[in-house]
């Protein structure tokens, strides 16, 4: 096959390009940075239809690989911003592949979509606009694609390794603070998490299947604290996490979302919210049950020291 990877150089990408290469496909790259490795130079997010078309001509298949950071505080309203970065270049994208006739797809989405369709009640999407653009995305996405585009969608949690220095984006905070004398503290709940390996074997696999469906992705579902104590372990500064009262939690984000409001910010993830979240166990089965060790190492033994 030949394939894309839009994102290709980014963590996941990268991991999707040698799974790809490994079993005999021929991946093309596209990111919007100059790397090594990149064959082709374009933002999709403000691409149109007609520019992505000569791309995916002559391929069989794409990955969307490409992510926001939901955490970053914007300007109210941020449902426009987020929706132009999340939503709208998936339907350019897969409009302009239909078009050219390719016959699979993978998106790298979040765990969040999967925890949503388990727990309707939480009303993440109502209340959270990341994850509103995240349903979206894959309900917007597939409709674009049409049924001679089956559309895989990847939901997926925290993602460790590294690809060069292609690191997780939250893994230079978590770093420092492993490494400091700062005491390690952790909210009771807990999140699946997978290597980034293991994300693009099982985003190859959909691709070969030509799969469309919704696909959960988890090497080991952790406690927080348990992550967090394993995080340290892996920068050598092994020592005791404790648990924070569900109360402590609730206060300080509800608090955090107090001063976003008075900022006129938001955050695609709601810290008024947020607690319905951190305090869960968002936890994904059936897992790969692959050791995450080798990914938390290989995440953090290089990283970045104060």
């Amino acid at each position: 096959m030949r394939i894309l990877v839009v994102g290709g150089s980014g963590l996941i990408g990268a991991h999707v390009v040698d799974v790809l290469r490994e079993r005999g496909h021929t991946p093309t790259t596209v990111a919007r940075t100059a790397r090594p490795g990149v064959d082709h130079l374009l933002d999709v997010g403000s691409a149109s239809t007609e520019e992505l078309r000569p791309l995916l001509a002559g391929h069989d298949g794409v990955v969307y690989a490409t992510r926001t950071d939901e955490q970053r505080p914007l300007r109210k309203p941020i449902y426009p911003e987020f929706r132009r970065d999340n939503v709208e270049p998936v339907v350019r994208l897969f409009t302009a592949a239909r078009q050219e006739g390719l016959t699979r797809a993978v998106i790298m989405g979040s765990y969040y979509t999967y925890y949503d369709r388990l727990h309707p009640q939480l009303h993440l999407p109502a209340r959270h606009t990341y994850i509103r653009c995240r349903v979206e995305q894959a309900r917007e996405g597939r409709a674009a694609a049409g049924p001679e585009l089956p559309v895989a969608v990847l939901e997926l949690p925290f993602v460790f390794g590294r690809a060069g220095d292609r690191l997780p984006n939250w893994a230079g905070p978590l770093d420092r603070w492993a490494r400091s004398r700062t005491p390690l503290v952790a909210p009771t709940g807990g999140t699946a998490a997978a290597s980034a390996r293991s994300v693009a074997e099982v985003a190859v696999d959909a691709l070969e299947q030509a799969r469309g469906d919704d696909i959960p992705v988890a090497d080991e579902n952790l406690t927080w604290d348990d992550m967090i104590g394993r995080i340290a372990e892996a920068v050598g500064r092994r020592r005791r996490v404790t648990r924070l009262p569900a109360g402590a939690v609730k206060a300080s984000l509800r608090l955090g979302g107090a001063l976003q409001a008075l900022g006129r910010k938001e955050s695609g993830i709601n810290p008024s919210h947020l607690a319905d979240l951190l305090l869960a166990e968002l936890f994904i089965e059936p897992m790969t049950g692959r050791s995450l060790d080798p990914a938390i190492r290989e995440t953090f033994a290089g990283s970045q020291r104060t």
